[in-house]
């Protein structure tokens, strides 16, 4: 057979198969609290994105649903998205629920579980969380206090350690004996509060026995860590409705690695990024969490390195690179880098 032929057939199998093992977790926080409009998302864009989703036939599934579709190695169908909502608050309840419901669309909520046993105003009660769970919503550990899992100034790290594994076990405690033993074990599923880490965490996080949940941009594939799950952040912060199309539809873009790994940014600031590449892609275009483009260098066909003439900005920021792929979608890939000062 000709070489040329048999080229195009591997490129084509390789683009299949990115194609047929991508999925999106979108993640939202509150619901027409307009007071807060980095966490907030408006009712009629809340809408339009159910309504998106239904009318385009999307798979809206569970999160451990797609989960363990990546840990068995099957093929997730073509337009997969899980629905994560984190915090608890109470338009969950009030305002997202009777519109989900509507839908019968299953979505997933990550509890804070000091904020619901103290009672406060704004989170959802015990008795709210036990009728959503009526009603096949499934639940994930996103700590007892919500403090950063990133280690504070003077912590030893055996009282951080210490810290974290009381903050994770603690909170599915009070899951189980509020919400039943059966919640949240297949997979167990960590949200990470304000989606920060360092390695030692996702370490920490996968020897208890957890997947975990970031809230770096990004699709998920059949290659993603299992400890680093990407979402893509829904608010009144999103330009428009067709922003939420395109990141919808967004593909993971293939790279064989990207370094460094720990995102707490030691010394250098701005970082430098190297992402080598599973295949050579053109018109990649890397961007500053604020849209600002950032320059970068080829270092061989598949290989690139990143790095923004800024710094990073205290307390996190990130790099994003994409690149056209079929059909008018794209490839993307998020890097998140911390400020701990």
């Amino acid at each position: 057979m000709n070489p040329k032929i048999i080229l195009y057939l591997l490129i084509l199998f390789i683009t299949s198969s990115i194609y047929a093992q991508s999925a999106v977790v979108l993640m939202y926080h509150r619901f027409g609290e307009d007071r807060y409009p980095s966490t907030n998302i408006g009712m009629e864009q809340f809408k339009f994105q159910l309504d998106y989703l239904e009318k385009n036939s999307y798979n809206v599934w569970h999160l451990s649903k797609i989960v363990r579709y990546i840990q068995d190695k099957k093929t997730l169908p073509p337009k997969t998205v899980a629905l994560t909502i984190d915090d608890a608050y109470l338009s969950v309840f009030t305002k997202a629920y009777p519109l989900l419901k509507s839908k019968n669309f299953p979505f997933t909520v990550m509890v804070n579980t000091d904020q619901v046993d103290k009672n406060f105003s704004s989170y959802m009660s015990w008795n709210q969380l036990r009728k959503l769970k009526q009603n096949g919503v499934e639940f994930a550990n996103h700590s007892c206090s919500h403090d950063s899992f990133i280690p504070i100034k003077n912590e030893t790290k055996k009282d951080w350690k210490k810290r974290i594994t009381n903050e994770i076990q603690k909170a599915q405690r009070r899951i189980n004996k509020e919400l039943g033993y059966d919640v949240n074990t297949n997979p167990k599923l960590l949200s990470y509060p304000y989606g920060e880490y360092n390695l030692e965490t996702a370490k920490l996080a996968k020897k208890l026995g957890y997947v975990s949940i970031t809230q770096t941009s990004g699709p998920i594939s059949i290659d993603s860590d299992l400890n680093l799950i990407n979402r893509f952040p829904m608010s009144e912060q999103l330009p428009n409705n067709d922003s939420f199309i395109v990141k919808l539809n967004s593909l993971a873009l293939p790279i064989e690695s990207a370094t460094p790994q720990e995102p707490i940014l030691q010394e250098k600031n701005p970082p430098i990024l190297r992402i080598k590449l599973k295949q050579p892609l053109k018109n990649i275009a890397c961007y500053l969490s604020n849209g600002d483009k950032i320059d970068f260098k080829y270092i061989s066909e598949t290989e690139l390195e990143v790095q923004s003439n800024n710094p990073i900005k205290s307390p996190r920021g990130k790099y994003t690179c994409t690149a056209p792929a079929k059909d008018g979608r794209w490839y993307w890939y998020s890097h998140l880098w911390i400020v701990n000062d």
